[in-house]
């Protein structure tokens, strides 16, 4: 395997390239809530490029949750999905995206979280919720 992928890999630089770029803009740890962006671009879009597939939309939502859970832990755990439900309300098209993360309750082996997504147009356009279990980084 190239050593530079392996580094991207073992980094999340990859994934994160990979999810449009996906970052963290901003943590509210009394909210305990996450905020992070990303670029929907048209390869992530059927019907000529124009909604993004909801597995893509399915993503940016379970990224935010667990971010939320790294940055609640002070980068202690992490967690991984046992469930996630998701509602789609509106479209989701090229551009830029944003989605907020939060936890809701985190006990000792086990986060119950909810995440936002919100179009290029800042509406509200998929929800999830989520349980977890919390693994040591």
């Amino acid at each position: 395997m190239d050593d530079d992928l392996e580094a991207r890999i073992r980094s999340g630089k990859a994934l994160s390239e990979s999810m449009g770029n996906f970052h963290v803009t901003g943590w509210d740890p009394a909210r305990r809530t996450l905020d992070a962006a990303f670029t929907v671009r048209r390869e992530y879009c059927h019907t000529n490029g124009t909604i993004a597939q909801g597995g893509f939309i399915t993503a940016w939502l379970d990224a935010a949750m667990a971010h939320a859970v790294i940055h609640d832990t002070d980068h202690a755990q992490t967690v991984f999905s046992l469930e996630i439900k998701v509602s789609f309300y509106e479209k989701v098209g090229p551009g830029d995206g944003r989605v907020e993360g939060r936890v809701v309750r985190r006990g000792k082996r086990v986060a119950f979280l909810e995440a936002s997504l919100f179009n290029a147009e800042g509406k509200l356009a998929a929800q999830a919720t989520s349980t977890g279990i919390l693994a040591d980084l």
